[in-house]
């Protein structure tokens, strides 16, 4: 890669950072303006998320009394990570990668305040609402080999698990408040509300990346077909039981755990009798837990922490849902979303980070793709958990797949226990 005079500088910078301690680490990263820009951008696009995910829910079971629904419009978000992901790795190699960012935002803002419109017209439908899900979901595909690539890139190696730290913490952060102003805008101002804040902040964000000074101007091998690519990184994870190990668990979480956060809004509304507000203010108790875990990692874990994090916190996390679902207690309820919180910052910070650290660096970006449609796999999580909530109710279609979970980690032992950092 080149880069400008003051790129150079910081990569300089970066290099010295290595040798230092690991609270020497965090400071230089929140001085790294490249750094905080990129979190930035994360921070916004996490929030949007959050607040657009809880209000589109609510306003879709409200409209149609089905939580089959509602997971699907939440499966429909995750649905391109598994047709796209790993294309969009190899792809993202021959990109610059600001750029890309750019293109990603502008079609995040332009999808919002087109539904803003729509909303505003009166003539907001469900299937307009799934069509802008599965385009997020293309954007949201893009987060991890375009933008946490040049994280990596501008923290290094050895800043990887701190900055991690920091970036899942602005995503758990944004759950805190996220969910709340989503159910908030949603009773107060109408679905129109919610999407026209959620464009107000792409705007932010837009600006953001904007001032990026990051640039990978002669990304390596472009000429390379994107399939030739693709076959390399798959060769890779097939060869390398690091990666293997940490896939296996990244599937185990999307498709028993994750699809949970589909049926807050319906356990919300049916089984604890809150409205959109309350429900809003109850989902971001899972962001307050993983907030602080975030903060608590980023302080505390050393490598030697991460394997126990990752695998420790999905079997947690699959527990701790199984005690959402069958509390009838509101207060109860929310404790077991702050706890559930705490045990998925572990696994959503390592994650990202193991991959990065086994990942070869000059195919980063194509393991990312991989590790996306790992991720991607989630829809088959929500169509089974929808399908069991219309039969079995929402609260033991949770149970049950939390269950199923617990049981793919034990059959699964032989390949995580390989995880090593």
């Amino acid at each position: 890669m080149f880069f400008s005079d003051s790129g150079s500088r910081r990569r300089s910078a970066a290099a010295a950072a290595t040798t230092r301690t690991a609270p020497g680490h965090r400071r230089w990263l929140l001085a790294n303006r490249d750094f905080r820009r990129l979190w930035l951008v994360g921070l916004v696009a996490f929030a949007v998320r959050w607040l657009e995910m809880i209000a589109v829910g609510v306003f879709v079971y409200q409209h149609t009394e089905s939580a089959f629904q509602v997971a699907m419009l939440t499966m429909l978000r995750m649905l391109p990570m598994a047709l796209f992901g790993a294309f969009i790795g190899a792809w993202a190699e021959r990109l610059e990668r600001r750029s890309a960012l750019i293109v990603v935002l502008l079609s995040l803002l332009v999808t919002s305040a087109v539904l803003a419109a729509l909303a505003f017209a009166g003539r907001l439908a469900v299937w307009h609402l799934a069509v802008a899900s599965f385009l997020n979901g293309v954007a949201w595909a893009a987060d991890n080999p375009v933008r946490r690539v040049m994280i990596g890139d501008v923290v290094g190696s050895e800043g990887m698990g701190a900055a991690m730290s920091i970036d899942v913490g602005a995503n758990n952060a944004s759950r805190m408040f996220g969910p709340t102003i989503g159910g908030l805008l949603l009773a107060g101002a109408g679905i129109g509300g919610a999407f026209t804040v959620s464009v107000i902040c792409y705007v932010v964000a837009l600006v953001a990346a904007c001032r990026v000074q990051y640039r990978n101007r002669h990304p390596g091998n472009a000429g390379d077909p994107v399939l030739a690519r693709l076959r390399e990184g798959l060769a890779l994870v097939r060869r390398d039981r690091r990666l293997i190990g940490t896939l296996v668990v990244t599937v185990i979480y999307n498709v028993f755990g994750w699809p949970f956060t589909a049926m807050i809004p319906v356990i919300g509304q049916d089984s604890l009798l809150l409205g959109p507000g309350g429900i809003g203010v109850l989902a971001s108790m899972e962001g307050i837990g993983a907030f602080c875990g975030a903060v608590a990692i980023a302080l505390w874990a050393k490598p030697r922490h991460y394997t126990r994090l990752y695998v420790g916190g999905v079997i947690a996390y699959l527990v701790l849902i199984i005690a959402f679902a069958q509390i009838p207690l509101v207060a109860s309820a929310g404790t077991a979303l702050l706890f559930t919180g705490l045990s998925n910052a572990g696994f959503s910070i390592m994650q990202a980070t193991l991959v990065y650290l086994a990942a070869p660096s000059e195919m980063r970006s194509r393991i990312y793709g991989v590790l996306s449609v790992c991720i991607g796999v989630g829809p088959i999580g929500f169509l089974h958990l929808g399908l069991l909530a219309e039969w079995i109710g929402a609260p033991w279609a949770v149970t049950a797949s939390a269950v199923e979970g617990l049981l793919a980690m034990a059959l699964t032992h032989r390949w995580w226990r390989e995880l090593r950092v």
